[in-house]
């Protein structure tokens, strides 16, 4: 997924003079990248089954086959898109308009984060009262929304309070409003602005940096680590899967990349089945335990690199299934990914409450599982055909990619 930018356009003969980001090549392209969509509906479908507990159908997700999960396609997604349309606004329009569009972005996620948490503190609230079932509301994380909801709402605000499976937005609301610097720093130097990116990424690791959560703890994604995954998309949009693609052209770095999976493959194995755990030798186990989530492990972002250089060996830019009816669903779910994650948390509660509440067994999963993603396409397919509606009236059709930022929540 690092190499979806396609031979990049000159700038336009109309800019005069010296222009500051000359020297970048523009990420702009002649048509939408359906890979960006196509993972990132994936993403969301594997988001949704991972958060219903005791799931039969989650086995599908990748969190159980290595160390990385659906989190890392998304944020590395959306790093991706945000530099592939806000770079080239920033380029043409000024610092200034284009970090006004971004920071608007950043408004719109958190105003669907706070309706999202709304909807999600009142359904299940009403499940705790009406089945009288207080570990709904235990599970949740929403005890002291139940205690002191005055105090919990405005912690909410602050993004401070979340509930169980609400973690993702108040990340990318964050990623948002420290990208528009980013970018600039991006599009004078890209190099300089990865760099920067790893810098701060290890001085989290070393002094422990992290935003305080309410009421006790911390994020349970670091933004000052996730920061990494969200620039080094945008790196690679901005230019850089061009200078990588030589490498990722060669063989061996595709043989490594299967030979790392396999490596985390056989890891995840020995949690699956703790007999085997003596396989496993002591000085590899005290080395790489734990492997931390909330501040994006090593382990866990090589796993990711490992799965994008395969699946861009795999699937090209030009992969004749992305244009297939088969294909279709996932990728309107990934082209309107904010409204499809809200769904998926609501849904994902939903499918928990009738596996308690009614039945619990593998039908029930399989159903509920198939059923919130059936849910999930229809949803997608009327946005689309309301878009679809909305581009015949008189409004001049955007160009392929001007939505791109819109949908990448």
């Amino acid at each position: 997924m690092r190499d979806q930018v396609k031979d990049a356009k000159a700038e336009p003969a109309s800019v005069r003079g010296p222009h500051p980001f000359a020297a970048v090549p523009p990420a702009v392209a002649a048509e939408r990248d359906l890979r960006l969509d196509l993972f990132r509906g994936l993403a969301l479908w594997l988001i949704f089954l991972d958060h219903i507990p005791i799931n039969i159908v989650s086995w599908l997700t990748i969190r159980n086959y290595g160390f990385s999960d659906a989190t890392e396609i998304f944020i590395f997604i959306s790093g991706y898109t945000a530099a592939f349309v806000y770079g080239r606004s920033m380029r043409e329009r000024g610092f200034v308009i284009s970090s006004a569009r971004i920071l608007k972005r950043a408004w719109q996620i958190y105003v669907a984060h706070i309706f999202l948490f709304a909807i999600y503190m009142a359904e299940i609230a009403y499940v705790t009262s009406s089945f009288e079932n207080p570990l709904f509301a235990e599970e949740a994380n929403i005890l002291d929304f139940l205690k002191q909801p005055d105090v919990t709402i405005i912690q909410a605000l602050l993004l401070k309070f979340k509930p169980a499976n609400m973690d993702v937005l108040p990340l990318y609301i964050v990623l948002l409003l420290l990208f528009p610097p980013i970018l600039w720093l991006l599009l004078r130097n890209a190099v300089v602005a990865l760099a920067a990116s790893v810098l701060l990424y290890s001085l989290t690791w070393h002094l422990g940096w992290n935003i305080p959560s309410y009421p006790t703890g911390h994020w349970w994604f670091n933004p000052f680590a996730w920061q990494l995954l969200f620039v080094f998309g945008a790196w690679c949009a901005l230019g850089g899967a061009e200078r990588l693609s030589p490498v990722l052209r060669s063989p061996v770095t595709l043989w490594v990349a299967i030979g790392y999976l396999v490596f985390a493959l056989a890891i995840v194995m020995t949690w699956h089945f703790p007999r085997t755990a003596f396989l496993m030798p002591r000085w590899l186990s005290e080395w790489m335990y734990p492997i931390d989530k909330v501040n994006l492990d090593v382990l866990r972002f090589a796993h990711f690199l490992a799965l994008a250089a395969v699946t861009v060996h795999f699937i090209p830019l030009n992969w004749p299934p992305l244009k297939s009816k088969w294909l279709r669903p996932a990728i309107i779910c990934g082209q309107h990914s904010l409204e499809i994650f809200c769904i998926g948390v609501f849904l994902a509660f939903a499918a928990h409450f009738l596996m308690i509440e009614v039945y619990g067994g593998i039908l029930m999963q399989v159903a509920a599982s198939a059923a919130g993603i059936l849910i999930m396409i229809g949803i997608a397919a009327l946005l689309s055909w309301y878009k679809s509606v909305e581009s015949r009236g008189s409004t001049p059709k955007r160009p392929p990619d001007a939505d791109l930022a819109g949908g990448s929540a």
